[in-house]
């Protein structure tokens, strides 16, 4: 009796014949990166090749340090200048970026203040894995961590151990160089 019942009128899937999952002509999503609660992480395309990030579970949206920020117009795109001192506790390093602005909303930090903050889009780099995520800019200075990953951002791609830290190893900040504080760009 081949072809009859309701899983040959629905159609095998790739779970069976239960009807759900994805059809076996799909391609099946990659298993999600298990990572500690902290990781070394890059920004590439802001000039961020390391920069140590909290994998928090807690907070909605993914927050990266920003010591100041200027809103600016290049052509007719709306664009962001920032500059970063990616390295814990060397605030004579600094990285000056520039993004487009992709939103500009209302964030609760966990302390329950509220706040405007420009969010930008770029891609994250977590061990060998790269996706694009929205990342809203704020003073983190005298914070333990430089960034924060947020849960938008894990969603598809990560799994937190929580009792592990560095899983995917640890990357260098050499690659800031031993420069002294470069500074900021002249406003146009």
């Amino acid at each position: 009796m081949v072809g009859k019942g309701r899983a040959a009128k629905r159609g095998a899937t790739a779970r069976g014949a239960g009807g759900r999952g994805k059809s076996s002509r799909t391609r099946a999503a990659a298993p999600k990166l298990a990572v500690g609660w902290r990781e070394w992480v890059a920004l590439g395309s802001l000039g961020l090749p390391a920069i140590k990030a909290k994998m928090d579970t807690g907070a909605r949206t993914s927050a990266l340090h920003a010591f100041y920020v200027e809103p600016v117009e290049v052509g007719r795109k709306r664009m962001v200048r920032f500059g970063i001192h990616p390295v814990q506790r060397r605030r004579d390093i600094e990285v000056n970026c520039v993004a487009e602005i992709v939103d500009y909303r209302p964030v609760t930090d966990s302390g329950g203040h509220r706040e405007m903050r420009y969010v930008i889009r770029a891609p994250l780099t977590v061990g060998e894995r790269t996706w694009p995520v929205e990342i809203t800019l704020t003073n983190r200075d005298d914070m333990m961590f430089r960034m924060l990953v947020g849960r938008t951002a894990m969603r598809a791609n990560i799994v937190v151990d929580p009792r592990r830290s560095y899983v995917l190893g640890v990357l260098s900040t050499d690659c800031y160089g031993r420069t002294r504080a470069r500074r900021r760009p002249k406003r146009r």
